[in-house]
């Protein structure tokens, strides 16, 4: 059984290269007074990694989200991402600083390529993002959707370390192979739709482990990725579900739990843009 929301400290959230192991994903959040809601809500409940993109048309109410949470800016690890229309060296430069404006801070703590697509070009786009990182007002540098071989080179291109890479990933799609190129290069791997935009609610066995532990399915889909040394950033809006994601940070699971999981035999990917690299 887990303990309450309000009896896990922040100690029960592990970090991964400084990166707190869950976050808030804020996903088609765009209802701009509660997106800033759950944005408050997570950082007040313990919440200290918030993620958003241009792309989610949110960055303004994540931003009013932060301003509003009785949490120091600095605690909060926040990470925004650079759309693919967007990843011209100049329109980097420019929109990032625009995103930086709509959050109202003078630095993100990460910042992502969205997707190697469209405007994706790796020497001029990550030369922008090396610029930036060397203005500070980019702490780490982060790569979304990137295959292993485009991992690799992009990390042949940068000066600036890439901190992580942001990948679908849940038990549906483990995506072991990425998982390793990422291990290869130390890459942390950010788990984004983590529980298969709620595909994971209906596998038999998550549903068991879950019943074995008194806790619900999302609960074990998260603390098997944190199993994995993977970082997740589930999206909520509304206080129970933001709750009882934050309350997987004390499940453990076991051995025969995990190989459980594991043996789930289905590879189900729920995003898959026509301008995704692997099409």
């Amino acid at each position: 059984m887990t303990n309450s929301a309000d009896e896990i400290s922040l100690e029960n959230c592990p970090t991964a290269s400084g990166v707190p192991m869950l976050g808030l994903g804020t996903w088609q959040n765009t209802d701009a007074e509660a997106c800033t809601e759950s944005v408050r809500t997570a950082l007040e409940m313990g919440y200290r990694h918030i993620d958003t993109a241009q792309a989610y048309d949110n960055e303004e109410a994540v931003g009013e989200g932060i301003a509003r949470a009785d949490v120091d800016r600095e605690d909060v690890f926040l990470a925004t991402k650079i759309w693919i229309d967007n990843l011209s060296g100049e329109d980097v430069l420019e929109t990032a600083r625009e995103s930086l404006d709509r959050l109202g801070v003078d630095y993100v703590d990460l910042l992502y390529v969205h997707w190697p697509a469209r405007e994706y070009d790796p020497e001029e786009t990550l030369a922008a993002f090396d610029q930036l990182y060397d203005e500070g007002l980019i702490e780490n540098v982060g790569v979304s959707n990137f295959l292993p071989e485009q991992l690799e080179e992009a990390a042949e291109i940068l000066d600036a370390p890439i901190l992580a890479n942001q990948v679908e990933l849940h038990p549906l799609l483990p995506q072991e192979e990425l998982r390793e190129a990422c291990a290869a290069h130390d890459v942390e791997v950010v788990a984004y739709s983590p529980l298969a935009r709620g595909e994971v609610f209906d596998r038999p066995e998550i549903g068991e482990v879950a019943e074995k532990h008194g806790v619900s399915e999302a609960q074990v889909s998260l603390a098997w990725l944190r199993e994995k040394g993977v970082i997740a950033i589930p999206k909520a809006t509304g206080e129970a579900h933001i709750r009882d994601n934050w309350e997987s940070l004390a499940l453990e699971l076991d051995e025969e739990d995990v190989e459980t999981i594991d043996a789930i035999d289905a590879r189900e990917r729920q995003v898959d843009p026509d301008f995704g690299p692997w099409n």
